[in-house]
């Protein structure tokens, strides 16, 4: 879809308290409805969006590990929330409080993902940031994407152990300023 590689530009982009991005997926990633607001705040058309693989608005300072859990809850059958940081098509950047979860069908088969994403608090982001940046930090450090994400998987695992949370207890936290 892109031509060339989109360079974030720095810019933040961000949304109202009242809005909600919302897209769904098919069982592979791929996009298959966009809400206004995520085609508004991506830079992308609809035509551009839809038949397009979810990570089209990968930023490059999120994670691998990140993903990781993503992946291996959705595939699990289970929901996730997650603090994500996305690339739009013009290069400016967005935060969100991403909540995927699978939808199944009649027979209870996985027949795609649907995300809703809020704004999320300031404070939030800047928490998510730093120990996305830790992570990031750990995945330059080696040269291949294997060694990389299991080296952010790893340093991802210890931070939520040292902390004595999951990660939905991290998001849970960031989410509610620390009340439990």
């Amino acid at each position: 879809m892109r031509a060339t590689q989109v360079r974030p530009t720095g810019v933040e982009r961000t949304f109202g308290e009242d809005e909600i991005i919302v897209t769904k997926t098919d069982p592979r990633g791929v996009l298959t409805y966009a809400n206004d607001v995520f085609l508004r705040i991506s830079a992308l058309t609809e035509q551009e969006a839809i038949g397009q693989p979810h990570s089209v608005i990968r930023h490059p300072d999120m994670p691998r590990a990140v993903f990781k859990l993503l992946w291996d809850t959705l595939k699990s059958r289970k929901e996730l929330f997650a603090y994500v940081v996305n690339l739009a098509s013009d290069g400016a950047h967005y935060w969100v409080l991403a909540h995927v979860t699978p939808s199944f069908d009649k027979t209870g088969r996985v027949v795609g993902y649907h995300s809703n994403r809020r704004r999320p608090e300031p404070a939030a982001v800047s928490a998510a940031s730093e120990l996305y940046a830790r992570l990031r930090a750990e995945e330059r450090r080696h040269t291949s994407s294997p060694a990389a994400l299991e080296a952010s998987w790893q340093m991802l695992q210890r931070t939520l152990a040292e902390r004595g949370q999951t990660y939905e207890e991290y998001v849970w936290e960031l989410t509610n300023g620390g009340r439990s």
